[in-house]
């Protein structure tokens, strides 16, 4: 752990972010101010930038209704079995040549999302759903660059000049209005009896008895459904990307992958969740590539509700407390080999899968992320759906670059794969 500037602590480590988040959960739940988000979300608004009374409603609504939806159920895993068709689909359509697989992956991710919140898919095809995916992946880039920084320190000023951070704000302002427009077609058939995804519940709770406080308002409907699809697609798009680059790169554990998936499943036979316990292989492979990928390295900032110690270290109130999930994926004491791509570190010595207390990608405690279960589900389906079908290989000569870029993800540069059917 370390002090910055401005009264901002950077907690390092397993047991000093465990600390923070679990054994602290109720003195650490709450953001600090940030111009940034003060303008995306016009005050305190959405799932996970609002604090206090507000973000515990919304959060367990949005908890329940998603799961009323389908989360966790044998519906959903239908919904991403048949998404996943969609993607072989449009990777058989290549015809064997090499191709960048990060625009099918987002459309195939977000249409999940899609379908729980607007209770429908997009076809891939769509000009204004391929424009929001795109807007999305660009500002969540620029709010890890330098342009956003500025504007967090000197917003004053930075809101009156031109520069790249005001992209961050048209981008989220031209999903805003794609989201708005489905918002209105969703009052013009709202049938009280008969809610069909997260949006429609939300239109019904909000004709109940509310404190304003709890935020059932169609601007926070706008603002949690922004939320529910930068937490429901960028991730986990982001994560299949990194598979594909771990798997070519270590082409022996694209092999034993496959034959796992071939004698547990076959090659015909849809996967179903029913399988993973008898894919600890799988599983372990899921595992890594989610710590290895490192793809949300700095979560979100935190800030002291009260005077506190952490680590032996007194931490007065309104300090900004930074936990870096980095430190924890990638801390010595906790990994065997920390820095390589290794599925053993989650199988036993007898090929059990071993679970971890410092695998902590979706971050820990109360503010652990919102898509956590949606997320292990998707990458397992698509993940098994994508090598059950082909088999992937990079261009000769062209390696991989590991590093990513830095966003608020950690996303890859672009590459190109070939997708050979098996």
């Amino acid at each position: 752990m370390r002090i910055g500037q401005e009264k901002v602590v950077f907690v390092t480590g397993y047991k000093m972010v465990k600390e923070a988040l679990v054994t602290q959960a109720d003195n650490f739940v709450d953001r600090p101010y940030s111009p940034l988000s003060e303008r995306i979300y016009s005050g305190n608004g959405g799932l996970f930038v609002s604090n206090g009374n507000m973000w515990r409603v919304q959060r367990r609504f949005a908890l329940s209704t998603l799961r009323n939806f389908g989360l966790g159920k044998k519906t959903m895993e239908l919904a991403i079995c048949e998404e996943s068709r969609f993607l072989l689909d449009e990777m058989d359509s290549q015809k064997g040549e090499a191709f960048d697989p990060a625009g099918l992956f987002i459309k195939a991710v977000s249409n999940i999302i899609c379908q729980l919140v607007f209770g429908q898919r997009f076809d891939y095809a769509d000009h204004n759903f391929q424009l929001m995916l795109t807007y999305t992946s660009e500002a969540l880039l620029l709010e890890g660059s330098i342009w956003a920084q500025f504007y967090e320190s000197f917003p004053s000023i930075m809101k009156h000049l031109p520069g790249r951070h005001n992209v961050i704000f048209r981008n989220y302002e031209f999903v805003c209005e794609f989201i708005r427009k489905n918002l209105d077609k969703h009052k013009a058939c709202l049938d009280p009896s008969n809610p069909r995804d997260y949006m429609d519940s939300f239109l019904i709770e909000k004709q109940n008895a509310h404190d304003p406080a709890d935020g059932f308002t169609d601007d926070n409907l706008v603002r949690c459904t922004l939320d529910l699809f930068l937490a429901g697609t960028e991730t986990t798009t982001t994560t299949l990307r990194w598979s594909l680059i771990y798997l070519v790169k270590n082409p022996e554990v694209q092999d034993k992958l496959q034959e796992e998936i071939d004698s547990v499943i076959g090659q015909s036979r849809q996967p179903s969740m029913a399988d993973k316990p008898n894919m600890p292989f799988t599983e372990a492979v899921i595992h890594e590539i989610l710590r290895r990928g490192d793809i949300v390295p700095l979560n979100v900032m935190r800030v002291a509700l009260k005077d506190t110690t952490l680590g032996g270290h007194f931490i007065p109130k309104g300090t900004r407390l930074m936990p870096i999930l980095h430190s924890v994926l990638f801390d010595e004491e906790e990994w065997e080999t920390p820095n390589s791509f290794n599925p053993q570190h989650f199988l036993s010595k007898d090929g059990n899968f071993v679970r971890r207390d410092a695998f902590l990608p979706f971050s820990a405690g109360k503010r652990v992320c919102l898509g956590e279960q949606l997320a292990r589900m998707e990458l397992f389906l698509f993940l098994v759906c994508l090598f059950q079908k082909f088999r992937f290989s990079g261009v000769e000569g062209v390696p991989f670059d590991t590093e990513g870029i830095m966003g608020v993800t950690r996303t890859p540069r672009p590459f190109k794969i070939y997708a050979k059917a098996r």
